[in-house]
């Protein structure tokens, strides 16, 4: 405080000196203009210099182990935001080490639950990228598949649900991709299960949002354009509750074009794919979350 007052006498002193000599009003106005711009700029300058001087964060004398501590613990008590902000900083200060590395997967989990997913995918692509060895790694492609598939939802969906079909489907087909790339390099991983299972429902909701479209021609009597998208589910998503819904839109679409013989073909192709009565209940809900964090 005493420095601070101590400066602004200095100021004070340059701008009288220089600024104000003993002279008439009249024939120092322009000096004055000038001697208050110089004091605004220099005033300026002294409270930013004190805004930007804050006192040493304690956590900066802290040990590697000492921050990952920490930054664990405040992950394990929700504190995500606490926890990001240590975790980085472990990585800055000590680069190298297993910390380091435990730190820079951790990170990825972190930014998931702090409901950061774009964060929380680009930390699992710089893990991947670095560590492509690591023995973990497929954690890091599991969450990538978490993170995507949580983009797809909004913050209003906690309040009043959305059919996730209805929903921009890009997203939902980079988590498919992402998953599918899990399984495919880490077929005997722990999260190769679930991932398995996320990318059925992540399946049938892409299909799903073809049928939204279809119907949404159908509606405006676009029949040929709801036709291109029935056949789409059809081939690309067969064996899903969508594509019987799709075989019901093109023999309907047909019919209102007056193409018969394609409809009862497609007719015939539906009678086919009667659905077994062995299968019970939606094939659309989506699987339980399995959140639990990377092994230390």
């Amino acid at each position: 405080m005493e420095k601070s007052k101590v400066f602004t006498l200095q100021i004070f002193f340059i701008y009288s000196k220089y600024f104000m000599p003993d002279q008439p009003k009249s024939t120092n106005i322009r000096q004055i203009s000038r001697g208050l711009i110089f004091f605004s700029i220099l005033f300026a300058l002294f409270l930013a210099g004190c805004a930007s001087s804050p006192e040493n964060d304690e956590s900066d004398k802290w040990a590697a182990q000492k921050l990952y501590k920490e930054a664990k613990d405040a992950l394990d008590a929700s504190d995500y935001e606490t926890a990001i902000k240590y975790f980085e900083k472990l990585e800055a200060k000590y680069p190298f080490g297993d910390y380091a590395t435990q730190a820079e997967l951790d990170t990825v989990y972190a930014y998931y639950k702090f409901n950061e997913a774009d964060s929380s995918i680009e930390a699992a692509n710089r893990f991947i990228k670095l560590h492509p060895r690591h023995a973990h790694v497929d954690y890091a492609y599991y969450m990538r598949g978490l993170a995507s598939e949580a983009k797809k939802k909004n913050a209003l969906d906690n309040y009043l649900p959305q059919d996730p079909s209805k929903r921009d489907p890009a997203s939902t087909k980079k988590a498919y991709d992402y998953f599918d790339e899990l399984v495919k390099k880490f077929p005997n991983s722990r999260y190769a299960p679930d991932a398995v299972k996320r990318m059925g429902y992540l399946r049938d909701s892409l299909a799903m949002h073809e049928i939204q479209v279809a119907k949404y021609y159908i509606g405006r009597n676009a029949y040929v354009a709801a036709i291109n998208r029935a056949k789409y589910v059809v081939e690309n998503y067969p064996q899903t509750p969508a594509s019987r819904i799709a075989l019901k839109i093109l023999v309907d679409s047909y019919k209102q074009l007056g193409m018969n013989e394609l409809a009862e073909d497609a007719e015939r192709v539906l009678k086919l794919n009667q659905p077994s009565k062995a299968k019970t209940g939606s094939q659309m809900k989506p699987p339980e979350k399995q959140e639990s964090n990377s092994e230390s």
